[in-house]
């Protein structure tokens, strides 16, 4: 392929022949390709093929992805746009206000270039939300690292961090939640997911579409460049050695422009100015004009030539194809055109009015008094004329292994105080306060709870209502069970919106898989789609769009299948807020749900024994329905000081975060029944559905009536206490003041590697 420099150097420019050879250096198949020459009726010209390459690369067409996405549950009675019909899903949530949110990938940007990658990321996600007309108000992201001990691991997570920080903080949108994980399959393909949310009035909700024969169409923001090239090809394929050479795919953002264009956007759609208005993410202004065209059922004729650029001598090619940040694409009325362009210039940005809307369903490209490319719109996008693919699945032969692991080889700890001390040091365990301290998480003032909670809280302007927002994944259960640890993942995000008072209503998905022509990685895609469905309908939470990333993977291995879902919660009035922490000495603690012990899949098993094994733990979906269903009354209720779900680490770890992650370290006295099993699975082990909670004493019998309810196993298993001393069953007795140093501080210091 082509690639920019060579471009540069080339004077003048001369187009290569079209052979087989040069499509499959795009990404096309032969069988693609002897398509593209069907729906042209001819060989396409060089433009027409970069065109074809990025609409039809995974990143863009979803052509391995989609027949499975749509058997995801997308209808629901507060969903106004579901998945794959706008930049972004859109919820109701009363009083005429809707939510815009989604989730987006940017892994392979980032393993070449992480601050960059991560922070343009952030900034893609913006651009969708805003472009519905929504205002955005936070941002959340999931991120995966290799081992922490390498030096290039701390490299990636150092410039992601900053990235995100960055962007984030320049562009004024708060940063509320998130999660961080490590394993040694991420090694060489971080995981860097970006979610966020945004709030609109129905009547400014705009949508991404060209319609109206002779309206115009005008380009915005950002002038063009050779950045990000080939990004969503790039995003197509596998990390490779020679993914290094490939920086030119990656592209370059600027938070200020970003927020500059926000309130350009804005302003523009609630004046009514707009027909259509549509982000140039992946595939640029390739995409918008073909989505845009397609979704309208008509075309379009674009003129290159008046395109501003930073660069010289850009090509028809690298225009139609440059991923630049911070640009959107807009259909308008001729006679809103000046006022259109006046509202851009006093932001100082381009508005360029570059072609009009046709009504013939063709794309037809310009440049420099040629017809460099004409192209039927519909045949470049999901659900058009774009490849479908269902690819051959086989169950892992790995499985075999992992789920032959006998737990019961695994020998007592020595001293259980021991291992929770080294457990609260493993960087999946530690506090995250070293990430997200860097994020400025209280701009606009609007957090109510910040990081380190169950789940971000957001105050909504003029309502009464508030969001509650998580994203969440245990990639290790997802390994281990690709369909109940899907499914385990969409529940732990809602339980995490429950114990922070929320209701939840909805979600978005990123899927980060390895190579789907694999047939061991397709049915892990496959089982985990199943599993998100499953959940998602039990909790009558739709989903409402996101991402799928597959090539997650390097010559050496693929990732964990991790899909991410990013859960979306309304808490009816401020006084529902709850958060993890416990708030006073004397309270008694509860446990809803019940200790099994199982430590499959466990973060204990890998930190102590370097195991992981088993199937993921124990988990129910229909008692987790009533679980939450009951944990939310207790809350909305009054009956509930703190509240905190059971996961990683056990219920062990669940403790110890009450006890030292809020304003004030504290003790606090337990007992728990064994039923004859070993104590230390009772601690670690993450069987799935339970919550901790605590309250006042005089009010366990009004507790235990609404879990009789609901029938959820209630039991007092100790209290709060002022000092710093932890008791465990009369016997263990742990320094909270040495576990909240060691909970707090080891990732700064593994980062540092003090």
């Amino acid at each position: 392929m082509i690639i920019s420099s060579q471009l540069n150097n080339m004077k003048p420019f001369e187009e290569p022949e079209i052979t087989k050879q040069l499509a499959t250096q795009h990404g096309l198949t032969e069988e693609e390709y002897q398509k593209v020459l069907s729906i042209l009726g001819r060989t396409p010209t060089y433009t027409e093929l970069g065109i074809y390459s990025v609409m039809w690369s995974e990143h863009c067409s979803y052509k391995n992805s989609i027949a499975q996405l749509k058997t995801l549950p997308r209808t629901g009675k507060r969903l106004l746009v579901g998945a794959g019909e706008e930049n972004a899903g859109l919820v109701d949530i009363g009083g005429g206000i809707a939510v815009a949110f989604k989730i987006e990938s940017h892994n392979h940007p980032s393993a070449v270039e992480p601050y960059q990658g991560a922070a343009t990321g952030v900034g893609g996600i913006m651009r969708d939300i805003f472009t519905m007309g929504a205002r955005p108000i936070a941002a959340l992201n999931s991120l995966r690292f290799g081992n922490i001990d390498d030096t290039h691991t701390r490299h990636l997570l150092k410039g992601v961090v900053k990235g995100i920080g960055d962007y984030g903080n320049s562009f004024g949108v708060p940063t509320v939640a998130g999660e961080v994980f490590f394993d040694p399959c991420y090694q060489t393909n971080p995981l860097v997911n970006a979610m966020s949310v945004g709030i609109v009035e129905h009547e400014n909700v705009a949508s991404a579409i060209a319609q109206g024969k002779g309206n115009i169409v005008m380009i915005v923001g950002s002038a063009t460049g050779r950045d990000g090239i080939h990004g969503a090809t790039f995003a197509s394929e596998e990390i490779s050695e020679a993914s290094e050479a490939k920086r030119p795919s990656v592209q370059v953002g600027d938070p200020f422009t970003e927020k500059l264009l926000l309130e350009a956007t804005l302003e523009v759609i609630h004046a009514g100015l707009v027909v259509g208005i549509q982000d140039m993410g992946a595939a640029g202004l390739t995409c918008s004009s073909m989505e845009m065209s397609a979704k309208g059922n008509s075309g379009m004729e674009i003129n290159l030539d008046l395109v501003p650029t930073r660069e010289t001598k850009m090509t028809s090619y690298e225009i139609m194809l440059s991923e630049s940040q911070e640009r959107m694409l807009i259909v308008a009325t001729p006679e809103n055109e000046k006022a259109i362009i006046r509202i851009f210039e006093k932001w100082d940005l381009h508005c360029i009015t570059i072609g009009k809307v046709t009504d013939d369903g063709i794309v037809k490209i310009f440049h420099q008094g040629k017809l460099k490319a004409e192209i039927p719109a519909e045949t470049c996008v999901l659900g058009g004329g774009a490849p479908v693919y269902i690819r051959e699945t086989k169950e892992p032969e790995y499985l075999g292994q992992t789920r032959s692991f006998d737990l019961n080889t695994i020998s007592v700890p020595k001293s259980i105080s021991d291992s929770v001390y080294r457990l609260l040091q493993s960087p999946n365990i530690a506090s995250k306060r070293w990430v997200y301290e860097q994020y400025d998480s209280m701009v606009r003032t609007n957090t109510v709870v910040l990081p380190g909670s169950d789940a971000a809280v957001i105050r909504i302007k003029k309502s009464d209502k508030l969001l509650a927002t998580k994203t969440d994944c245990n990639s290790r259960y997802v390994y281990l069970n690709p369909r109940k640890g899907a499914a385990i993942a969409v529940a732990e995000s809602g339980r995490n919106v429950v114990c922070s008072g929320g209701k939840p209503i909805a979600i978005t998905n990123c899927l980060n898989f390895g190579n789907p022509y694999k047939p061991e990685v397709y049915w892990q895609f496959k089982e985990a789609i199943a599993g998100i469905s499953e959940a998602c309908l039990a909790l009558e939470t739709p989903v409402t769009g996101g991402n799928v990333s597959f090539y997650n993977e390097s010559p050496q291995t693929a990732v964990f299948p991790t899909p991410v879902i990013g859960m979306l919660g309304i808490v009816e009035n401020e006084s529902h807020v709850t958060t993890s922490f416990f708030k006073q000495a004397g309270d008694t603690i509860y446990l809803l749900g019940t200790n099994r012990g199982d430590i499959s899949g466990s973060e204990f098993l890998v930190q102590e024994y370097g195991v992981t094994a088993g199937d993921a733990p124990y988990f129910d979906l229909a008692f987790e329905v009533k679980l939450q269903e009951c944990a939310l009354e207790l809350i909305q209720k009054g009956f509930v000081h703190s509240a905190h779900d059971v996961s990683d680490g056990g219920l062990i770890i669940a403790l110890i975060e009450s006890a030292v992650a809020g304003n004030q370290v504290f003790g606090f006295d337990v007992n728990l029944p064994l039923n004859g099993i070993p104590f230390y699975r009772i601690l670690f082990g993450e069987d799935q559905s339970r919550i901790i909670i605590s309250g006042k004493k005089e009010h366990k019998d009004a507790i235990n009536a609404i879990c009789t309810k609901y029938k959820i196993p209630f039991s007092n298993i100790g209290t709060v206490i002022g000092n710093t001393e932890a008791k465990l069953n009369g016997e263990i007795v742990l320094d909270m003041s040495k576990a909240a140093d060691l909970y707090f501080n080891s990732l700064q210091n593994k980062v540092y590697q003090k």
